[in-house]
């Protein structure tokens, strides 16, 4: 069902003092108002990925965070937290006068939308959670799940290079390699907007918050876990998973336990953790429905 498409509005906006580019698509009665994830990735995958629901009478609009894409770089760890990029993610909601939104966070963009929801709940008329976890210390238990299965000899191998700070050494990042193509894209050749995103990665904000890769956590958001206050979210919400993404399955279901009753989940057979690229037949009815429910 994706493909990409030209945006009817690119807008430049100055947010708190940067300039930060928004792109809209479409221009319907309802808006749904993507976060995308990394940190430190531009929007191109999310917003190609979603542009398409334009044609279904919704108003898309993505935005590449600070620090990413055509918005502005400044070289400033301080400015790397999740609270300063809730209060990004308000303020431009606001400068484009969008009302309230269904919030789609993926990934990084989850966590962002949950602390979002929680922050300013008037603003959420529905929450999706694509691919993503609302506790860390959790994740991380299951990350290692994941890793255990490349075999002893290779975890060892990976922790030796984890506590002498080697990421970028061959056999490390061929590890690494392996397990993004089981739990991050299982496509062989991985779609252009992602290649895209990867590219023009900005490992500040990444590193500051989450670590050298996907698959180890050592930056500020590593303690982070917003299970006890998910009952405070009054939205309806959909839970997004791939069946081997590496925000698993018991990851969502974690949240889905703690969310009020009604909280929907669907997990995309054949997907990872891009499962509107691995399987867009298992990934947009599902969200069509749940958005047909909640504007009905």
């Amino acid at each position: 069902m994706w493909r990409e498409i030209e945006p009817d509005e690119r807008l430049e906006l100055t947010i708190h003092g940067f300039r930060v580019v928004a792109y809209v698509f479409g221009s319907g009665p309802e808006t749904l108002f993507c976060l995308n994830g990394g940190p430190g990735l531009p929007c191109d995958y999310l917003r190609e990925a979603h542009s398409c629901l334009a044609e279904r009478g919704f108003r898309v609009v993505a935005f590449d965070q600070l620090g990413t894409g055509a918005s502005e770089r400044p070289d400033d760890a301080r400015l790397w937290t999740i609270e300063r990029y809730v209060a990004e993610t308000e303020a431009v909601r606001q400068a484009l006068g969008l009302g309230p939104v269904h919030l789609l966070g993926h990934s990084w963009g989850g966590w962002l939308a949950i602390d979002y929801a929680l922050t300013h709940p008037e603003a959420v008329k529905s929450l999706i959670l694509a691919d993503t976890v609302a506790d860390m210390p959790h994740l991380v238990s299951e990350l290692e799940r994941l890793r255990a299965a490349l075999g002893p000899e290779t975890v060892a191998m990976m922790q030796a290079h984890e506590a002498a700070g080697t990421y970028d050494h061959p056999e490390y990042l061929a590890a690494i390699t392996l397990l993004n193509y089981r739990h991050v894209c299982r496509l062989p050749e991985w779609p252009a907007p992602v290649r895209r995103s990867l590219a023009d990665w900005n490992m500040g904000p990444y590193m500051t918050m989450q670590g050298p890769n996907e698959f180890l956590y050592t930056g500020n958001l590593k303690t982070w876990n917003r299970i006890p206050d998910l009952p405070n979210i009054s939205a309806p919400v959909l839970i997004v998973v791939g069946e081997h993404d590496e925000l698993t399955p018991a990851c969502a279901l974690r949240m889905k336990n703690a969310l009020p009753e009604g909280a929907r989940v669907n997990v995309v057979r054949n997907a990872s953790h891009m499962p509107f690229y691995e399987n867009p037949e298992g990934y947009y009815p599902p969200l069509l429905s749940f958005l047909e429910s909640v504007t009905g």
